[in-house]
């Protein structure tokens, strides 16, 4: 019986954990910072994964970068327990996802859509491109005039205050960004979203 230096518990590391899911450990640390996880049982001061506990993070792995669920219902989808909440967190992000893959497919058939007009200017010789604007865009608020009209009548916004849809968002997740007024600019809303674009990045 293994106990890679741990003892008499059965377990291993926080780096042989991290590896076995192809993590950092810092994202473990992370997640349980968040409370994904619960720390694990110390041996010597050092943390030990046992079977139950790599299950736990591979529950995690499953919540936070298959599921892509933000860490506060990872949270609560990694205690196992089914409870009401717990059935209500995981469904309810469950609909999420299925509204994000609608938007992704109206996407996908406007883009093909896109590709498949006949024109060598789109821009300019569209037929049906004043239609989809109408349809799809604010521009629709004016459908009787012409575009110039249309952005005549509107009132200038203040270029000094960030517009409501200029919040910053995740390069993975598109979550919702919170800047912190000191340090580098984030890119990620997380450690796990970093991660996951890392090990996509990495192949």
């Amino acid at each position: 019986m293994s106990t890679d230096g741990m003892n008499d518990v059965r377990g291993v590391s926080i780096g042989r954990a991290a590896a076995l899911y192809g993590l950092a450990p810092s994202t473990l640390r992370w997640w349980e910072s968040q409370g994904v996880l619960p720390e694990p049982p110390r041996v010597n001061g050092r943390r030990v994964y046992t079977e139950t506990e790599l299950r736990r993070v591979g529950l995690a792995y499953l919540c936070c970068v298959i599921g892509d669920m933000p860490l506060g219902q990872a949270s609560v989808a990694t205690t196992g327990s089914r409870t009401s909440r717990w059935q209500s967190t995981v469904l309810g992000h469950a609909e999420r996802i299925e509204e994000m893959i609608k938007q992704l497919q109206s996407a996908r058939a406007y883009l093909l859509h896109l590709a498949r007009c006949p024109d060598d200017d789109v821009v300019a010789n569209c037929p049906v491109l004043d239609a989809e604007l109408v349809e799809h865009t604010p521009r629709g608020r004016f459908p009787g005039s012409d575009l110039v009209t249309a952005a005549q009548s509107l009132p200038m916004r203040d270029e000094t205050r960030p517009a409501r849809d200029e919040t910053l968002r995740c390069a993975v997740c598109s979550g919702p960004i919170t800047q912190s007024p000191r340090g580098r600019r984030r890119t990620y809303c997380s450690r796990a979203c970093q991660q996951r674009h890392y090990r996509v990045r990495g192949g």
